[in-house]
């Protein structure tokens, strides 16, 4: 099985950032789970279906294709051969997303395409049950966190400079709701692996988390880009 590091956390804590430098500096895949919920949550709310329909939400899950391409940098989602990638980065889209995320049906359904995807050589995984559930055997586990001020300024100011107007009290609220919801689902709840790193990004800029993760990979005696990495 292939060399994997995971990057869980929660909402805004650098994750998607951070595992996207790490995947480049070291050559390889990146896969961003959060972007599959994404996808499949553009699809039910394409499709009209009832979020709370668990019996029409699980049918959806297991007749939708989710696929990854692309560099660290430029990754494209492609939801049932249609490019979705920016269709997923609305705070609606967001929302919904972390609402099917605790359903076990979808979960079951997006972890099978995750697992898959190891096959294609070394990645990084960033999402938020990735060491304790979907690969508990990678040889690196990263638990990132960061007070929740720092993470509603930086995802206040993801959204704004997309051009996605929005209050800093409105992204309070959204991600109080969604760390609700990911620590208390019965399912996969959000938690560090007992054998993850864990890294209070409170104050530190991209550049500086990105080291802090590299740092530990290339502590791995078995990483196998241990030159690059450098």
């Amino acid at each position: 099985m292939s060399f994997a590091v995971t990057i869980d956390g929660p909402a805004a804590a650098g994750k998607s950032t951070t595992a996207r430098g790490v995947a480049a500096r070291l050559g390889f895949i990146y896969l961003d789970t959060g972007a599959m919920y994404r996808a499949l949550a553009v699809k039910v709310h394409e499709l009209g279906i009832d979020p709370d329909d668990t019996v029409a939400v699980e049918r959806c899950a297991e007749e939708t294709e989710v696929d990854l391409a692309g560099a660290p940098d430029r990754t494209q989602v492609w939801l049932d051969g249609v490019d979705v990638s920016e269709a997923i980065r609305t705070p609606a889209v967001s929302e919904l997303a972390s609402r099917l995320a605790a359903q076990p049906a979808v979960r079951r359904r997006l972890v099978e395409i995750q697992r898959g995807l190891r096959a294609h050589g070394p990645l990084v995984a960033e999402g938020r049950d990735l060491g304790t559930v979907v690969f508990p055997d990678a040889e690196v586990k990263i638990f990132l966190d960061a007070d929740l001020e720092t993470r509603v300024e930086r995802r206040h100011h993801e959204l704004t400079g997309r051009g996605i107007p929005i209050e800093r009290d409105a992204v309070r609220t959204e991600l109080e709701r969604r760390d609700e919801r990911d620590r208390s689902r019965a399912q996969s709840p959000l938690r560090p692996a007992p054998d993850a790193t864990r890294i209070d990004t409170t104050g530190m800029d991209i550049s500086t988390q990105i080291e802090a993760v590299l740092d530990v990979v290339r502590a791995h005696p078995r990483c196998p880009d241990l030159e690059r990495a450098r």
